[in-house]
């Protein structure tokens, strides 16, 4: 096979609650053009003709994913974006997001860093003390990032997410570890949700292999169910992820869960999943646990908190923090034999 080239790419690098997200200003430097009059059209052509959201062809930007994704350059945790003009000029920029499998049409902290990335760089202007507004178009819409800011720093962003909707309840998925029931909803991509005591297991570190091993079990066995399918069409339908869950003591401003998010082929989101917390938000709303007025505290499996809320009309928004951890030139040389790199 011929040596793949990839043209150096320049990143800005964050983290939201542990969960990484790498930048590539596509607008401000085009290391490869993404066709489309829309970030919807331009996420198809990304994962192109005959491809899969986790299965995308092989192609000029996909070579540029798989370089930064993949090892040796990333790892196997790895998530970021590509920043493309917006569908209108409601927005002030739009946004593809991609993981080591290929790409995905929500992400929470992703989008959480994006707004802490436009106030830093000077392209959305935000004051010292007080919030700005970062509007961005995501493939399953637009959704907002609310920079807060006090002594001229950032101190928080708030995700405001497209409407979330529960697609079915308990439904029965028959596991290694057992039959679980499952609730699915979608909130930007679709999320199945599972309280991991129903499977013997507990969300924590030490238990990781086990709860990989179930999502990636409980994802396979939900492809083609008929509560994933989402009206917007192919690209924001099939399940996403898969939330293993458990309750933790209530909060004096309400419920605490903990969760471990399992996505695309396994891999496990480091923060407690933006917009899977807005799926959870929907279920807990639905089942009366979450009320006016109050907030889900939902940590992560590492032990990183996000704050979701509902309001009305079935949005939610989310609060958690982003920081800058570096800026980087990644280059491939065309006789490294290990091309755009591996994923173990």
């Amino acid at each position: 096979m011929p040596p793949v080239t990839v043209p150096p790419v320049r990143t800005t690098d964050y983290h939201a609650a542990g969960e990484p997200f790498r930048i590539v200003d596509l607008t401000r430097d085009p290391v490869v053009a993404v066709p489309g009059d829309t970030v919807a059209e331009r996420c198809a052509t990304a994962i192109g003709p005959g491809g899969s959201a986790t299965a995308p062809r092989r192609g000029p930007l996909d070579d540029v994913r798989r370089l930064l994704a993949r090892e040796p350059r990333g790892h196997a945790g790895m998530y970021g974006g590509f920043v493309v003009p917006p569908d209108d000029d409601g927005a002030h920029f739009g946004v593809l997001f991609w993981h080591k499998d290929g790409y995905s049409t929500a992400c929470g902290h992703g989008t959480m860093a994006l707004g802490a990335w436009a106030v830093d760089t000077g392209r959305v202007a935000a004051p010292d003390d007080g919030d700005a507004q970062v509007r961005i178009d995501v493939p399953s819409g637009r959704v907002t990032a609310t920079v807060h800011r006090g002594g001229g720093r950032t101190t928080g962003i708030t995700f405001r997410n497209v409407p979330a909707r529960v697609g079915a309840r308990k439904v029965p998925v028959a596991t290694s570890a057992g039959v679980a029931e499952v609730d699915l909803a979608h909130a930007g991509a679709c999320y199945a949700s599972v309280a991991a005591r129903d499977l013997g297991l507990e969300v924590s570190r030490e238990a990781l292999p086990a709860l990989v091993r179930a999502g990636r079990e409980i994802r396979a066995a939900l492809a083609g169910h008929p509560a994933t399918w989402h009206p917007g069409g192919a690209l924001l339908s099939g399940v996403y992820g898969v939330i293993l869950h458990e309750e933790m003591p209530d909060t004096p401003f309400g419920p605490h869960q903990r969760n471990a998010t399992v996505f695309a082929d396994g891999q496990v989101d480091r923060s407690p999943c933006g917009s899977g917390t807005s799926a959870r938000l929907a279920l807990l709303a639905q089942d009366g646990r979450l009320g006016p007025g109050e907030d889900l505290l939902h940590e992560s499996v590492t032990g990183t908190v996000f704050t979701g809320r509902m309001l009305p009309g079935s949005v939610t928004e989310v609060t958690g923090t982003a920081y800058r951890t570096g800026e980087h030139t990644f280059l491939s040389d065309p006789y490294d034999p290990l091309g755009t790199g591996f994923a173990l």
